[in-house]
Parts: structure tokens; C-alpha cells; sequence
């Protein structure tokens, strides 16, 4: 599984409501700001702006571009930490406000079913594409199994 994957599973039009969910106050809080307005090509980087290049955007990811997609991945979870900490705690993974350390190993934690589960639990609480986005994304950051899920039964 690439990022990419997990956007292209998504679909446009998920992608597109993901992207409007992009917090731009978030993204200078958390020092993104200015490597996501490069990445865009953008003299400035707002609401407006990123409506607009969200289509080239969406063209770049089905071509494969991993770096816009780690950096857009980001961009959009900022925002949702509320998500972030509820499916952390959830699946009891140590973390501090949302961050995990980086040399984590989750996979006594990450175990069986563990996507499905989170998914399940929380799926009337927050939007389905932003689930599936973190719980991926949570997936490629920090366990070996990479198989993309996507909420299906036969996942």
C-alpha cells in the first residue's frame, strides 16, 4: 500500500470534501503551511486556493506522486485530532495529544481485525473517508501490514 492507494480507493469526490476540511490555521500551527504551498504551486495558500487546485492535485495522486500525498495526508488529519486521539485511545497505542514516538513498534497492539474494529466503533461518530484516511494512514505509519482496508465486509 502507497498513500496514493489510499486516496485513489477514496474516490474524487471523497477526496474533494476531505480537501475542504483542510484547517489553514492548523497548517501554520504545525509548521505545513508553507511546504503544502510550495507543493501547490501557490503565491498563497487559502481556502480559495486550495478549492482550486484540488483538481490538479486529485491528477497528480492518480499519477503516483507519494510525496504530495504524505504531505496532503497531514494536511488533512491536522485538522481532525479529535479523530486522532479517540482511535488512539481506542486501540490503547500510547501517545501524547494525538502523537505517538516515532520509533513505535505497534504490532502487539495492532493486532487481528484492529482496523474493522476502529472503524466500526466510530464510524457514526466521524466522517467514513476521514476514518479510512487515518486508519491507513495509522496502518502505513506504524505496522508492516500494508494491505490497503477499506471498510468492506471481506476486509
Amino acid at each position: 500500500m502507497e498513500l496514493t492507494d489510499i486516496f485513489r480507493t477514496l474516490g474524487e469526490e471523497n477526496f474533494r470534501e476531505l480537501m475542504r476540511s483542510v484547517s489553514i490555521s492548523r497548517l501554520k500551527t504545525f509548521q505545513l503551511y508553507d511546504s503544502l504551498k510550495a507543493r501547490a504551486h501557490l503565491p498563497k495558500l487559502n481556502q480559495q486556493a486550495l478549492r482550486r487546485v484540488t483538481p490538479q492535485f486529485w491528477q497528480r495522486l492518480q499519477e503516483g506522486d507519494e510525496e504530495l500525498a504524505g504531505d496532503l495526508a497531514q494536511a488533512i488529519l491536522v485538522g481532525h485530532f479529535d479523530l486522532i486521539v479517540d482511535v488512539l485511545d481506542f486501540l490503547g497505542i500510547p501517545h501524547h495529544d494525538g502523537f505517538f514516538d516515532k520509533d513505535l513498534d505497534a504490532s502487539e497492539i495492532l493486532t487481528g481485525d484492529w482496523q474493522k474494529r476502529a472503524f466500526e466503533h466510530f464510524r457514526g461518530k466521524y466522517p467514513e473517508p476521514l476514518l479510512l484516511l487515518y486508519l491507513n494512514h495509522l496502518a502505513f505509519e506504524v505496522t508492516k501490514d500494508k494491505k490497503l482496508f477499506t471498510g468492506a465486509e471481506d476486509d
